[in-house]
């Protein structure tokens, strides 16, 4: 037989079980339905797309905005090359104006300091200041050739040095034959005297030499 202690027993047990069934069927009405999830899913995924399309055009944006900056960078290194090799241009205009200017004056001293070493002075007249003429001449000959030699360092400098002609054949690219004479020594096309100095600048022509070109009858 059972007794008062085990029916007492089997009825709290049985009332537990169903306090437990109550909180599980709580639970169960507590879960969202297949619909509401359904619902949020697809919610989700329009709010994916449209930040996938949002993103897509930002990259467009930048992918634009990059190509843009290419061009004119592009542009923009062309240009300066451009206005550099222009301004290049230009400074060597200048130099070589420059440089002509001072070849002139280079000519005209070289011409002086002849004279003054082809100078006799006088015999007859003035004898009492000869001696101290001839000095005179002598120490500003002197300070003339220092000039000369001045002129030459600053050439040498600046990349400029003097055409060889004399005893050379002539050279158009570098000469020009502003007269002609007969040597039977030489063949014909031998520069045989330079009449004025030529020059060449950083390897190409600043001023042609005008030279007397040898050409006899034979020739």
């Amino acid at each position: 037989m059972t007794t008062e202690a085990q029916k007492t027993e089997l009825l709290e047990d049985f009332q537990e079980y169903l306090r437990q069934d109550e909180v599980g069927i709580f639970e169960v009405d507590k879960q969202p339905d297949l619909s509401t999830l359904l619902g949020e899913l697809s919610s989700l995924k329009t709010e994916v797309k449209a930040e996938s399309r949002q993103f897509k055009n930002t990259l467009d944006t930048l992918s634009s905005t990059l190509d843009m900056v290419k061009d004119n960078n592009k542009v923009l290194s062309t240009e300066l090359a451009r206005s550099a090799e222009q301004q290049a241009q230009q400074q060597d205009e200048m130099m070589r104006t420059m440089l002509l200017e001072m070849v002139d004056i280079y000519d005209r001293l070289s011409t002086g300091v002849g004279g003054l070493q082809n100078y006799q002075p006088v015999t007859t007249l003035f004898k009492h200041s000869r001696k101290k003429d001839v000095r005179i001449i002598e120490r500003f000959t002197e300070g003339q050739q220092m000039t000369i030699r001045r002129f030459e360092q600053i050439l040498q400098g600046h990349q400029v040095r003097a055409i060889e002609c004399v005893g050379k054949m002539l050279d158009p690219v570098t000469m020009s034959a502003v007269e002609t004479g007969e040597d039977e020594k030489h063949i014909n096309g031998i520069v045989l005297e330079e009449l004025r100095k030529g020059f060449l600048y950083k390897e190409q022509v600043l001023r042609l030499a005008e030279v007397k070109v040898n050409k006899t009858k034979a020739g």
